[in-house]
């Protein structure tokens, strides 16, 4: 979930999510930071009004959605100011939320990567929404299950949700009409898919049949979750206590070694994806696997594409999604009030609608997604469509402090396989003596 680089209507956190800080809680510097406690200690001002420190984390297009939305919150709700200014983009965040809470000055609600929510909400500074969220007028129901799944911890809810998205292919049609071969459709294998990416490779001088990041961080790693998945495995094991795809890694990974082997893929050497999205956006790359997100830089490239949901084993449906939240701290009960109000006023169809539409996410819930203006988006953006309808089947990471550990691990272990300098068995090896060790260590 990314920042610093311009993604038209795209959240820009994505990229960012993807890569993962890894940072435990109480890592960060303690130093006490700046842009909160504007009002009284029960948060209430001299003119009545409570204020709500935000930390959006957002920039760009979903920037000026986001400060949209509050101006009309502002405007709707005189008791409460919700304050835009404060925090850091979202890749940052977590290491600033921290900070904050080591130094006893937070804001009221930030946005918190549904990867770090387990880390964040150890904190007791972090507010419990079970009863926010299951009683606002949107039933807990209509949101998709990976969102609801996102924000759940140990049966609590302990965040609201921020965004949702999903995983499918995109294809530039150009280089498949070159290579001769028909576009995919769903219910493909990830054999084709290996072999498509072949048939791929140098239809046009200097073309690759896919990519895939090459860095070891969270957006290599989530890419094969759904694969691992779709091959019986999970992220841990029901007791806890080891990683739950040792098996389902290695065939994982013989899949990307025979990309790796064909030299067929694409190994992007830099966080966030983003020379592999500009190697597919100058029309050099036949297939990519990523989200809704890129859709309007694909769009802007004039790249003719096709989308298609991703390929499995087993022939049912899979695919990742990776929801975000917005996290409420205690600053004391009016503005914990005002602060569950707030999200709760966010989430809403009538806003969510435009925070999809606007920012270039998908619906949380399938109120939202039945609401005129997203259906008109989806009329208007070709294969937009299929991310959406992903969503029925998509699963989410498990929420668990150890995560990011895990995912480092594993992250080694695509880059090993990806660079020719390890096998699968091995890497896989390596990555279950490190993951299983971080799970063992009492959090």
């Amino acid at each position: 979930m990314p920042a610093g680089h311009r993604m038209p209507a795209a959240l820009s956190r994505r990229k960012v999510l993807r890569r993962g800080t890894g940072l435990a809680l109480g890592a960060a510097a303690t130093a006490a930071l700046p842009g909160c406690g504007t009002t009284t200690d029960d948060g209430i001002g001299a003119d009545g009004r409570v204020t709500v420190e935000l930390w959006h984390g957002q920039t760009d297009s979903a920037r000026g959605v986001m400060e949209k939305l509050v101006a009309e919150f502002n405007r709707t709700h005189p008791g409460i100011r919700v304050d835009p200014g404060g925090g850091v983009l979202a890749d940052a965040m977590l290491q600033k939320i921290t900070a904050a809470l080591a130094a006893g000055s937070f804001p009221d609600v930030a946005y918190v990567f549904g990867s770090d929510l387990a880390s964040v909400a150890r904190s007791p500074s972090v507010v419990d929404l079970t009863d926010t969220v299951r009683s606002a007028p949107l039933p807990w129901t209509d949101y998709w299950a990976p969102v609801r799944q996102a924000v759940t911890l140990n049966g609590q809810v302990r965040a609201a949700p921020a965004v949702v998205d999903s995983l499918a292919v995109v294809c530039n049609k150009k280089l498949f009409r070159a290579a001769g071969l028909p576009l995919p459709e769903p219910g493909w294998t990830w054999d084709e898919f290996v072999d498509t990416a072949e048939k791929l490779t140098g239809s046009v001088r200097g073309a690759f049949g896919t990519g895939w990041p090459g860095v070891g961080d969270e957006d290599t790693v989530w890419r094969l979750w759904p694969m691992i998945w779709d091959l019986g495995g999970d992220v841990i094991e029901k007791d806890g206590r080891g990683i739950g795809f040792a098996d389902a890694g290695v065939q994982a990974l013989e899949t990307v070694r025979s990309l790796a082997r064909d030299k067929s893929v694409y190994i992007d050497p830099k966080p966030g994806s983003e020379q592999m999205y500009k190697v597919f956006a100058s029309g050099r790359m036949g297939m990519v696997v990523t989200g809704p997100w890129q859709l309007p830089d694909i769009r802007q490239a004039k790249i003719d594409y096709h989308v298609v949901p991703l390929p499995s084993y087993s022939g049912e449906p899979m695919t990742i999604s990776g929801p975000d939240t917005w996290t409420v701290f205690d600053n004391g009960p009016a503005r914990v009030r005002a602060a569950r109000t707030f999200v709760t006023w966010l989430t809403q169809p009538a806003q969510d609608v435009i925070w999809a539409v606007e920012a270039g996410s998908l619906p949380l819930s399938r109120s939202t997604q039945a609401l005129p203006g997203w259906q008109s988006q989806t009329t208007r953006i070709d294969g937009l469509s299929v991310f959406s309808k992903a969503l029925d089947t998509a699963r989410v990471r498990l929420v668990h402090p150890a995560y990011p550990q895990v995912s480092q691990a594993l992250g080694q272990a695509v880059v090993a396989v990806l660079l020719g300098r390890s096998t699968p068995v091995k890497a896989m090896r390596e990555c279950a003596d490190e993951a299983n060790a971080a799970l063992l260590i009492p959090r």
